[in-house]
């Protein structure tokens, strides 16, 4: 049974689409982190985390880390902790500020990320393969002008 099975023709619409979105959601979410954790024992947050440091080479502050990846700094501080132990990632000390860390992927961590990032991106077209080319567009088209619509993740922080 998922969210989505809890409403029923008597709910808002929105309140019915809502479920709907996090129930997809959900089905997606459920295979990547089952294959993530069995191909490379690694977890959703893992890959996210290492993702976000992929896209910016030069590193990042754990404070911006938190923000983009909408968790707690402990859980940041958690698994940037257990990356660093494993020789994945580094932080560097800010010489301007001695209370603040830049988190940057290492070249093994890189490697690594960049080979689980393509299994990633398969695995994610092959679960959305049941829309054709012209679904998928227009359900991008319309999640992006409902992203629009909808007020900042960080206004209600």
């Amino acid at each position: 049974m998922d969210t989505e099975s809890r409403t029923n023709d008597d709910d808002h619409l929105a309140l019915r689409l809502w479920l709907r979105l996090l129930a997809c959601t959900n089905l997606v979410e459920a295979p990547l982190r089952q294959r993530l954790r069995a191909q490379w024992g690694n977890s959703l947050a893992r890959f996210d985390l290492m993702a976000q440091l992929d896209r910016h080479p030069q590193g990042m502050k754990m404070r911006e880390l938190s923000r983009r990846l909408m968790v707690t700094g402990g859980n940041v501080t958690g698994l940037t902790d257990r990356l660093v132990a494993e020789g994945l990632v580094e932080r560097r000390d800010d010489p301007r500020d001695r209370r603040s860390c830049t988190v940057l992927l290492t070249p093994e961590g890189k490697r690594q990320f960049r080979t689980m990032a393509r299994a990633h991106e398969g695995w994610v077209v092959e679960l959305l393969g049941g829309l054709d080319g012209a679904e998928q567009a227009e359900l991008f088209r319309l999640l992006g002008r409902l992203k629009q619509t909808l007020p900042p993740a960080d206004r209600g922080r």
